[in-house]
């Protein structure tokens, strides 16, 4: 493997920014300090000035394969992964088939090993009777067990609350959930089909999946988590009401029960869909402009613990259907660190808290092996940032296979320009070096 050595840097990393050389050899960081220039090197990056973050972690990903490969599959998604900053992912089980049992499961690793060019980790997915297998599952070597509390794309909902608590109860792995109430949700597109027929606007998407749908939810698991001691992790917080169950007074360590938000909920509102359209309709529904506001508060106050992406890419021609017939997602893992850069630059957010909520912090929740900090010994995974070198979305270069973004038009003002990915140099200045594939993800839990 190629020895790298960047230098001239702004490493931003555990709190703090500071000037230093970076030397990567035989996949690890060897080395960070202030003068590694006599070093000899295979690859050397004169940053010049630029930020050099910890490879971002994302912890919710739908790549779609298998069986969904029409939208999206694993060797397209972690390429607009990897040119987007994240060198890692976890990705979910909602495929066809899906993955609810472990040779299923591991069919997917084998996929990815062959062509993910980011680091990797799969979910195993719950349902209401598959308890016997998901005890099974080896904790050092899958991120997390999925509960689907509300219907979404390839339904596997677990609503039977007989199985919830032998879940939460028996399980002693992490619990990622999707927390919608069913019933709410149900009851509401009742009522708007009866005065709208087919004809809903998705602007009454946060009027049908609801606050009210997302709290109840999440106060249930929140709840059964703590009966039972389980390690919960509740996915994309949309809602002011749903940050509150969450406690931001115990170091990440000692927290049992965590929080996601995802950047699509930080970064538009209702105040969209009458431009944006199904483009942004999300499950759980991007809500009002005072619900972001709360999340990225909760963010910053330590309520919510990540930031991740729910990259969920569908066809154009699917999402141009009408509401009701138009699935929910989209694209986001190539854009979702240089949208968090404009937040920064808008004064919303630090350099060294989005390193924190978009890196280190997915690495001590999951309890990922070396990974997620910029420190020797741990695997090089690493992006590096121009802070001032604005671009614009356009289609010719989304690199989603979906083909479509819904930042398209939107000119971002930093550009990520190299991604090392398990000491390779996977991508640079808009080139894909693919000779090596990223690694499968590892966990320290006992």
């Amino acid at each position: 493997m190629k020895s790298i050595l960047i230098t001239g840097a702004n490493i931003v990393n555990e709190g703090k920014i500071t000037r230093s050389d970076i030397l990567v050899k035989e996949g690890l960081i060897y080395s960070i300090g202030a003068d590694l220039s006599e070093f000899p090197a295979d690859i050397k990056i004169e940053a010049d000035g630029k930020y050099i973050f910890p490879g971002l972690i994302d912890d919710q990903v739908h790549f779609r394969e298998p069986g969904l490969t029409h939208k999206a599959d694993i060797y397209t998604e972690s390429k607009a992964a990897v040119a987007g900053g994240i060198t890692s992912y976890m990705e979910m089980p909602n495929t066809v088939p899906q993955s609810t049992t472990l040779e299923l499961l591991e069919e997917k690793y084998q996929i990815a090993a062959e062509k993910s060019l980011a680091n990797y980790s799969f979910y195993f997915g719950a349902t209401n009777d598959n308890i016997e297998e998901i005890l099974k599952v080896d904790p050092e070597n899958v991120c997390g067990i999925k509960v689907f509390q509300g219907s979404s794309t390839g339904n596997m909902l677990v609503d039977n609350p007989e199985s919830l608590e032998r879940i939460f109860s028996e399980c002693k792995m992490l619990i990622a959930t999707h927390s919608e109430n069913d019933d709410i949700i149900k009851s509401n597109l009742e009522k708007y089909q009866a005065e709208f027929g087919e004809q809903i606007h998705v602007k009454y998407h946060p009027k049908i999946r609801t606050e009210e749908a997302c709290y109840d939810a999440s106060k249930k698991v929140v709840d059964l988590a703590r009966k039972h001691g389980a390690k919960l992790h509740v996915l994309h917080i949309s809602t002011a009401k749903e940050v509150e169950l969450f406690d931001n007074t115990l170091p990440l360590e000692a927290k049992r029960i965590t929080a996601e938000a995802c950047v699509h909920h930080l970064w538009f509102s209702d105040e969209d869909y009458e431009e944006k359209g199904n483009l942004i309709k999300w499950n759980p529904a991007i809500k009002t402009s005072q619900d972001r506001d709360a999340i990225l508060k909760g963010v910053l106050d330590g309520h919510i613990d990540v930031i991740a992406t729910d990259h969920a890419p569908h066809t154009l021609e699917e999402k141009s259907k009408s509401y009701l017939n138009a699935p929910s997602g989209g694209p986001l893992v190539q854009h979702s660190l240089v949208a968090m850069l404009d937040l920064y630059h808008a004064g919303k957010i630090s350099l060294e808290e989005i390193a924190q909520k978009m890196c280190h912090n997915v690495a001590i929740l999951f309890e990922i092996e070396k990974r997620g900090y910029l420190r020797p010994g741990y695997m090089a995974d690493l992006t590096v940032v121009d802070l001032d070198n604005p671009w614009t979305v356009e289609k010719n270069n989304v690199l989603s296979k979906c083909g479509w973004s819904p930042f398209e038009g939107h000119t971002f003002k930093s550009k990520i320009t190299h991604t090392v990915v398990s000491g390779h140099l996977a991508f640079e200045n808009g080139v894909f070096h693919e000779e090596q594939k990223g690694q499968r993800l590892k966990f320290s839990r006992k």
